[in-house]
């Protein structure tokens, strides 16, 4: 059995057989000489078309990922008991750090990035997609899961473009969230500026109504004050529970056993606050009880609505998140890219790999024809 029989397959009866890797190396250990000059050859050609590219520098810079805060105004419902709990189950951001990540990846951020730099120039591109998309691919942002760090890597033929773009990335985002917050606070200050007007008036009513009613030593027998503390707390709850059901109602359908126990407890609120409304049947004397009881309701209102109104003020005053710069992007020293000694090593390995192929290719051949 020679060598070209056995790359062919064939065994000494002629019989074809897959070739397994001893007989393979015993066909190319011979030629060792062809293997590694091909080796040889493809590990310095592959060096030095390194020096053909140009090198990638990276620069990075890391920041504290701020956590998300409870506005003011949703705090201030914890005036209300439950519907405090709400607020925060509302509100909250399941995770902070990737809604800001996704912030710095935005077309926004991205453009004003694009525009700053003059990367449109500098990447060669006639649209400003094709620049958008060559700086993604040059972009890294990652969050870390236990140092809650966020990084933001820049690749560039140019050291200090690089560091600067990695820090106006952070730039950026700094001045997108605070105008997001000023613009939020705003709507929400302007929400309960207009909450509190209608329910000076509601007050103002109210208050002219109990004035009307008088007052008669019977009205103590029924406890106007527990009447309407019930009836406040009771429609407060109600409105808790409603609010939390548009909620789920998002997320859940209306077979779901969450959606259906607030369905029945909305509902049992509900049968509640009409009995406490219906009148009584001691006629005038339960006037000033509802009266009184309005009063309350409303008086309540206008405290709440007072403080939230006041703290969307103080909101919308504010400068926004206050972002923490860890390190700040440096020019690099070294290059990241390419790395000369792994390409020369795949180059070695894919000149090994080839000279192979072509060795037994050329055997096979030459058995065929012979």
């Amino acid at each position: 059995m020679n060598n070209t029989q056995i790359v062919d397959g064939s065994n000494a009866h002629g019989d074809a057989e897959a070739p397994g890797l001893f007989e393979l190396f015993k066909f190319l250990a011979p030629r060792w000489k062809q293997l590694g000059g091909a080796a040889v050859a493809g590990a310095m050609l592959t060096f030095g078309a390194t020096f053909l590219i140009k090198p990638v520098f990276t620069a990075r810079a890391s920041f504290i990922s701020p956590q998300q805060q409870q506005n003011s105004a949703m705090a201030a419902l914890a005036s209300l008991g439950s519907l405090g709990s709400l607020a925060g189950a509302a509100t909250g951001i399941k995770s902070p750090a990737d809604q800001y990540v996704a912030l710095m990846q935005s077309q926004t951020v991205s453009d004003r990035i694009i525009k700053r730099f003059g990367l449109m120039e500098v990447y060669d591109e006639k649209y400003q997609v094709d620049a958008r998309r060559q700086l993604d691919r040059n972009v890294r942002i990652t969050a870390g899961k236990k140092d809650n760090l966020i990084v933001v890597e820049v690749d560039d033929i140019v050291p200090s473009r690089a560091a600067e773009m990695a820090n106006a990335f952070v730039d950026e985002l700094r001045e997108l969230n605070n105008s997001l917050a000023l613009t939020e606070a705003k709507q929400r200050r302007i929400f309960f500026e207009q909450q509190l007007d209608s329910t000076r008036t509601a007050l103002t009513k109210a208050q002219t109504q109990l004035q009307d009613t008088g007052f008669r030593a019977a009205n103590l027998r029924s406890e106007p004050k527990a009447a309407a503390e019930t009836y406040a707390r009771t429609k407060a709850e109600l409105t808790a529970n409603e609010v939390r059901l548009a909620a789920v109602r998002r997320s859940r359908t209306d077979a779901s056993p969450e959606v259906q126990q607030l369905s029945a407890a909305i509902d049992g609120l509900r049968r509640e606050l009409a009995r406490i409304e219906a009148p009584g049947a001691e006629g005038r004397s339960q006037d000033y009880t509802t009266a009184y009881r309005e009063y309350k309701y409303q008086e309540s209102l206008f405290e709440i609505y007072a403080k939230q109104y006041e703290l969307s003020r103080m909101d919308e005053a504010r400068d926004g998140t206050f972002i923490q710069v860890v390190d700040a992007a440096s020019p690099p020293e070294k290059k990241s890219r390419p790395k000369r000694l792994q390409l020369a090593i795949a180059g070695f390995v894919a000149g090994l790999i080839a000279a192979a192929a072509v060795l037994c290719v050329s055997a096979v051949r030459r058995r065929l024809r012979g």
